[in-house]
Order: C-alpha cells, then structure tokens, then sequence
C-alpha cells in the first residue's frame, strides 16, 4: 500500500506516518480507508473541515457553480463569484458584528494571509519588529516562520529568522502581570527592544498545546496597542470559523483587533482559500504590491459564502456551546482520575496534556487502531488535540470521546507498569 508513497513522494509527509493508511472516502465526521474500515475524524485537516467532509450543502453549492461553467481561475479580476462572497461576508456577518474591515485576497493558504499582515503592519508604522508570543504557530513561509517558535520548525528555515521579538505567554508564569510586563518592557529605553509594529497573537494557541488566552490578557494587549501606536493582529486562521464558540475567536474578548488572518475553514469545503482584514485606513497597499497567482480561487469563493449561509442561517453557535460543554464535562469527569493530566480548551478544540511525549504518541495511534483519527501538539507533542467537525453528530462524539477514553486508561496503566519496572 505505501510503497508507492514511500518510493515517490519526499521524507518530509508528516500526518500519514501517524494515519498510515490509504483513504479513499470521507462523509462527515466519516473516514474510510481502502479496506472499507471507518474512522472518527478529530483532526478535520488540522482545522480546514469544520463543517466536515462533503458537506451537502456546500457541495452543492461548487457543483451548480462548476455546471454553469463559472470563472475558476481569475487573478484578482472581478467575478460574479467573489462579488457574492464579499457581499455576503460584509453584510451578513461582519457589519452585524459591528465591524468595518476591507478585505485582501491573499494567496490561498494561511502562512500568505499573516505574510499579508506582517508586510502591511511594518508598511504602515514604518518599523521592522513584530511582537510574537512562545508557543505561537503562524506558518512555515519565512517571515511567519520567524512569528513561530517550535524549534523544529525554525530549524527547517536554513537562515537567521529576524525582526521579532518573543515574549512568554501568560501561562507560562502564571503569577506574573504579563499585561504590566509588556508596559515595563516597552517603556524602558533600556529593554534593548526596538519598538514594535505589531504583536501578532492566537486567542487560542493551537499547536502550542490548547492554551485559551483569558478575556482579560486579550483586552490588555489591545489596551498595551493602543497606548504604543502598535496594531493587534489576531491569527484566527485555526480557531477561527466558529470553532472556539464565536465565528471570530477574539469576539468573546469584546475586543477589535487591526488586522485579522482567516484561513483553513474559511473555504468551506477544504478548498485552499485566505484573506487578510484590515480597517480600512491600513489599506496603503499600491496596487499589485502584495499578490499571488492563486489568490483568486473561485470555487473556494463558492465554497467559502455557502459555508458561511451554514454559520448564519444554522445556530452553529449554539451547537458548538452546548456540546463544547459536554464534551468539558465528559472529559473532567474521567480525568478527574487523572490528576497529573491537564484538560483546556474552548468551543471545539480541547487538549488532554499526557505530560509524556511517547504516552501521548502511543496514545494516538491507538485510537487511530480503534478508527478514531486524533493528533498530538504542544511541547514534546505531549497535548492530545480533538478536533471534532462543528456539525459532527452527538452519537459521533460520544463514541470517539469513549475510545480516546478507553485508549488512555489501558495505555496509562501499561504505562505506570513499565515506569515501575524501570524503578525496580
């Protein structure tokens, strides 16, 4: 079965060494490998799918899109498809909202949309640093690489990653004013720190290892923007789309960032698609100074307005707060058995930290054995990830909740077994 892959493709495929099988069918919350057997799927493409695989709604959308013989490929050109996108995102969900962003097409991935970013923010304030958080994942193009902070990652770059500066996020000490902290540094003509353009942060850092950032740090940081002349980006391009509860991350905040990065799940049905927001008097940009052959994917346009329709029309919202509050109970009460284990999490991504990074990989491969699809993040990879679909049946939920409930009893046991040999 792999032969193929291992022969032809590069070393550098990473997810199917943790899911090594052919698939060749998704429906749903529904995986299927070549051999007919069904999987759970926790991952949703690392947040691309959260209203799952082959959405009918959505699908159908692209087919009668594709029948008509619609524009699929058009630069930036106007098209009938992305009038109806912007429309729709303008009207719908942004100006309820109370929010007044222009929005730049970037090319179709989220590492283009923070590039996007990072180039307007130094653009506009005529500085080169950016403020970034440890723990922080922004994409894997070097001026995001060097936003990012695993060391894995930044080894990859081949050169120095420059212009930003790395502050420690609040969780990492716990007892500290990290607000006062950030006005102290910023203060000082002697913190050796050039002033910011930006800080650029996620409300929830996702493959730091599920870290909800609190309503308080994030209206401090808009506070610390404020008062610096520096823009607040906010990467929403995992936890956005609905998946923490709120469409947008930071609305639980009440706070408005300067710049907002979608990605992933803003096409709808997988299909690669970004765009940066930006209040409108950011928008310095000359005309063609920041593009990309594909940054007008017209059937991710397509895809993108009818995920939405899902979102505004659906009460997604309620959905995800009430199971996000199943799924917290569920958990906290199994692992109330567990105490050196930690939960967090929000809406619909929650991380059970092992503290052990091998426990955490025996972990997922088990599940993964047991047709539940669910990954590692975090430092060590030690943080198991559940990243269910926002439409996922609650049948669904509770039947890949109990196997990754069932993996970790019968792993920590064999686990606690062997440490206790070692000691002997």
């Amino acid at each position: 079965m792999e032969e193929v892959f291992k022969k032809y493709e590069s070393e550098v495929r990473s997810y199917c060494r943790s899911f090594p099988k052919e698939f060749n069918y998704a429906k749903g919350s529904i995986m299927k490998d070549t051999d007919g057997k069904e999987y759970i799927d926790f991952f949703c493409g690392a947040g691309a799918l959260n209203y799952g695989h082959n959405n009918d709604y959505i699908k159908s959308k692209i087919i009668e899109y594709l029948n008509k013989d619609g524009i699929v490929h058009s630069l930036d050109m106007y098209t009938t498809a992305k009038k109806e996108f912007i429309e729709y995102f303008e009207k719908k969900l942004l100006e309820p909202k109370g929010y007044n962003y222009k929005i730049q097409f970037t090319g179709p991935t989220g590492t283009n949309s923070v590039e996007a970013a990072l180039k307007l923010a130094r653009k506009v304030k005529k500085r080169n640093n950016i403020l970034a958080l440890m723990g922080g994942f922004h994409g894997m193009s070097l001026g995001s690489l060097a936003l990012t902070t695993d060391i894995v990652s930044r080894k990859g770059a081949g050169v120095s990653l420059n212009n930003v500066t790395h502050i420690p996020t609040p969780y990492m000490f716990p007892d500290v004013d990290m607000i006062n902290y950030l006005d102290i540094i910023l203060s000082d003509d002697h913190s050796g720190i050039d002033k910011p353009a930006a800080i650029i942060i996620e409300t929830t850092q996702a493959e730091g290892g599920v870290y909800v950032l609190s309503n308080e740090y994030l209206k401090g940081l808009r506070n610390i923007c404020d008062k610096f002349d520096m823009l607040l980006i906010v990467d929403d391009i995992q936890v956005g789309c609905g998946r923490s509860g709120n469409y947008f991350s930071f609305e639980r905040a009440d706070i408005i960032p300067d710049i907002v990065c979608l990605s992933k799940s803003l096409g709808g049905y997988g299909l690669p698609f970004a765009v940066t927001l930006l209040k409108p008097e950011l928008d310095i940009w000359a005309p063609g100074e920041h593009n990309g052959t594909f940054r007008g994917n017209q059937l991710a346009m397509v895809g993108a307005k009818a995920g939405l329709e899902l979102v505004t029309n659906d009460n997604i919202q309620d959905r995800v707060a009430n199971l996000s509050n199943k799924i917290e109970e569920k958990l906290k009460t199994f692992l109330a058995n567990y105490p050196r284990f930690d939960l967090r999490g929000i809406g619909f991504i929650w991380g059970i930290d092992v503290k052990d990074e091998q426990l955490a990989s025996n972990i997922s491969r088990e599940c993964f054995n047991q047709g539940l699809v669910i990954e590692k993040a975090g430092r060590n990879n030690s943080v198991i990830k559940l990243m269910p679909s926002l439409l996922i049946e609650e049948e669904l939920l509770d039947k890949g909740i109990n196997i990754l409930i069932t993996v970790i009893k019968e792993l920590n046991l064999i686990n606690n077994k062997v440490n206790k040999d070692k000691k002997r």
